[in-house]
């Protein structure tokens, strides 16, 4: 099966003025993920897990490697694209769920949820559909639709996150702990909705830190060290054997 994503050999550091130190968040970085398939990304804190997914999605410039997109229109190496090229693409092809929402000011959940649909080439009409599509499936109630996004709770704002950048879904999906702050039963929405998504062939890199979820929802799994991959396989095997016995290590 044909990639959806390359990425190869990505460097990312960080210059820390305050103390004139020079970080290394990724160190020759190198995976690909098809159609369908979701890749979950493991490790402890501050191994490079979501400098990895903002230098794919390009809110961070990496300082050398590439990052290739197979879109609907031929292949793009993103890290060398324009901005506003960029832009473009991210509405259009792929998409991105951080742990919070960044709404703009006085912009409700319904508004939010309809205006991605329409970056995605949706009418007026059949994104209105398909963002009360979404937000009902992730159990947010109708009485918040108009609601600004910034006086909702921690966990609202989490599955309207997960509303917008799954609705209408791309052809990528980058999502970075996206069902951190919810509770048991909207955790499940969230990953019901969640695990849809491979069927319906979209490519999904997600990070994780419960091994549960990483089994529910993967079909392989990055392990991630002091900036680099130590491990790339399925996550099948029993608990605390083989390669689940090296993620739990790393969780």
């Amino acid at each position: 099966m044909s990639p959806v994503l390359e990425v190869r050999d990505l460097h990312k550091s960080f210059h820390l003025h305050a103390i004139d130190r020079r970080v290394t968040s990724l160190a020759g970085v190198s995976f690909d993920v098809s159609s369908g398939e979701h890749v979950a990304v493991a490790g402890s804190s501050g191994v490079g897990k979501s400098s990895l997914l903002r230098c794919i999605y390009r809110t961070y410039l990496p300082d050398s490697g590439t990052v290739t997109l197979h879109a609907r229109s031929g292949p793009v190496e993103l890290t060398s694209l324009a901005d506003r090229s960029m832009a473009r693409l991210r509405g259009q092809e792929f998409g991105y769920v951080a742990q919070f929402l960044a709404a703009p000011p006085r912009t409700g959940p319904f508004a939010l949820t309809v205006a991605s649909a329409t970056r995605r080439g949706h009418s007026r009409g059949d994104a209105r559909e398909l963002a009360a599509d979404a937000l009902r499936r992730l159990n947010i109630a109708e009485s918040l639709w108009e609601v600004d996004c910034a006086v909702l709770s921690g966990g609202e704002r989490q599955r309207v996150n997960l509303a917008a950048g799954t609705v209408s879904p791309p052809r990528l999906l980058l999502l970075d702990e996206p069902v951190s702050a919810l509770d048991p039963a909207n955790r499940e929405h969230a990953l019901a909705m969640i695990d849809d998504l491979s069927r319906s062939d979209v490519a999904v890199v997600g990070v994780y830190h419960d091994m549960s979820i990483i089994r529910r929802l993967s079909n392989r799994v990055l392990v991630m060290e002091g900036g680099r991959i130590v491990s790339d396989a399925t996550p099948g095997e029993a608990p605390g054997q083989g390669h689940s016995a090296l993620i739990e290590e790393h969780l």
